[in-house]
């Protein structure tokens, strides 16, 4: 590993696209960059995620330092929040690519003339400018990608001339797609941001995506190779991370918030949520429950479900007799839906998902399928039931298939998944029958590798190393 005193020279800015799914993973790996190096760390991202992380701010830009990290926002113009689905899409990324860049180039200017001139960059998705900037001044970068390596992939062949075998056969979601370093997929496993028919939102989401995966493949002003950080682990995805050449592509998750490798163990650390955790005692309600009983349930921080949906996954689960722990944000609770709570079920609005999944009671993860969510999973040895809902959850779904660590749960022609399918994954899942005693044996094993992954001497470990002694080369003290 590079000179430890070399690297405590260094300045570190982890910068952040808007949303909980981007500051999970990317906290978590400013957490690791500060245990790993000593060296100061600054957290950035929107001043409504900001706002929301610290609550009690004095003004909405405060700046905050909490243990190793300091946090200092940038605008993107939307100070108090984009609505998803609701605000403009093509407005949001005009504002955003104007004003963003405009204020975190203003941090940068303050920083160095605090006296702490940032010697490295790591930013997220939807974030080329980022990238711009960083070239202008010549500071090194890594763009930390917060999905799977096969998503990436994905993106990149689709960029470099698949284009158009994709779309000469988008009406048919059972065309098989043959891909260097990916298992063939279908059609319908993609993502549906390749669906020429794509709305306005998912349209410029997906733009402003390719552009910053173009940005991201440039070499430095030096010439030197571009680094790619992706939120996964070698065990998992060995081949599909052989897709991109020209980039240095490492491996170094599982970056999952709340999870930070310490020597031989894991501990669980405190992260910070957009959404206020429930107050109710679920902790101590899962406590009550047996082995591995309990299903939770859970949609992430954007995904949203139609009353039909929440109908029928109520009345699947209370069929399938088990336990089970439902979370559904405030902002996805159709008017009408009558929630049922009582001995064998509680409703959340927001729970610690990482805690609850590690709880020894949970048995099954129904699941949108997010990565974030997905990795959790495996991390915790969760199997799970997938429900999932746009960009890259198709894809995840498919994965969690191949890699036996659970089911999919199919829809029918309204995309509704029914009760009695639902019953039906559980019981597989659950059960005692072949299927779910292998899915079980299986999620043992990836929460094993993944564990694994992250220590000292792991794959994800010495891959962080290795950026590590890139940034102290490219940038480091004589």
């Amino acid at each position: 590993m590079a000179s430890k005193m070399k690297l405590k020279d260094q300045h570190f800015l982890v910068v952040i696209f808007h949303g909980q799914g981007h500051i999970n993973p990317g906290l978590s790996f400013a957490k690791r960059l500060a245990k790993a190096t000593g060296a100061k760390v600054t957290f950035s991202t929107t001043v409504s995620n900001h706002r929301l992380m610290f609550p009690s701010l004095t003004s909405p830009d405060e700046e905050i330092t909490d243990g190793p990290i300091t946090y200092i926002p940038y605008s993107d113009g939307y100070d108090n929040g984009i609505k998803w689905f609701i605000d403009d899409p093509i407005e949001y990324h005009e504002k955003f690519n104007q004003v963003g860049r405009a204020t975190f180039s203003s941090i940068l200017d303050n920083l160095a003339a605090r006296g702490w001139p940032v010697t490295c960059i790591i930013y997220s998705m939807q974030m080329h400018w980022v990238k711009e900037v960083a070239l202008e001044r010549g500071i090194p970068t890594a763009f930390h990608w917060v999905q799977s390596a096969r998503m990436l992939g994905l993106y990149y062949h689709y960029l470099r001339g698949y284009h158009d075998l994709i779309n000469s056969h988008i009406d048919d979601p059972f065309f098989v797609v043959s891909l260097p370093h990916l298992p063939q997929m279908m059609i319908k496993d993609m993502p549906p941001f390749f669906m020429q028919s794509i709305d306005e939102t998912f349209k410029a989401v997906f733009e402003i995506l390719l552009l910053t995966i173009e940005s991201s493949l440039k070499p430095g002003k030096d010439g030197s190779k571009p680094m790619i950080l992706i939120n996964t682990f070698e065990a998992l995805e060995l081949d599909a991370l052989k897709c991109i050449e020209e980039a240095d592509i490492l491996p170094i998750g599982p970056d999952i918030a709340m999870l930070i490798p310490d020597g031989n163990n894991i501990d669980i650390s405190r992260g910070y949520d957009l959404f206020k955790v429930d107050e109710k005692a679920y902790i101590n309600w899962l406590d009550t429950k047996p082995e591995n009983s309990v299903v939770y349930v859970s949609f992430g921080s954007i995904a949203t479900m139609s009353k039909k949906q929440i109908e029928e996954i109520q009345c699947g689960l209370k069929e399938s007799g088990q336990p089970y722990l439902l979370v559904l944000r405030k902002n996805n609770r159709e008017a009408g839906v009558e929630l049922e709570e009582g001995e064998n079920s509680m409703v959340l609005e927001w729970c610690n998902q990482a805690q609850v999944l590690s709880h020894p009671s949970i048995g099954c993860f129904l699941t949108h399928c997010g990565w974030n969510s997905t990795l959790e999973s495996l991390t915790c040895g969760v199997p799970m039931v997938t429900i999932q809902q746009w960009a890259d959850q198709d894809t995840n779904a498919r994965m969690v298939v191949e890699c036996s660590a659970g089911v999919r749960g199919e829809v029918n022609k309204e995309g509704i998944l029914e009760a009695e399918m639902l019953r039906n994954c559980l019981e597989k899942v659950m059960g005692n029958g072949e299927r779910g005693l292998e899915i079980r044996k299986c999620c043992k094993m990836w929460k094993e590798k993944a564990r694994e992954a992250i220590r000292d001497g792991g794959s994800s470990h010495c891959n962080l190393n290795n950026f590590l002694e890139k940034i102290v080369r490219l940038f480091g003290p004589n």
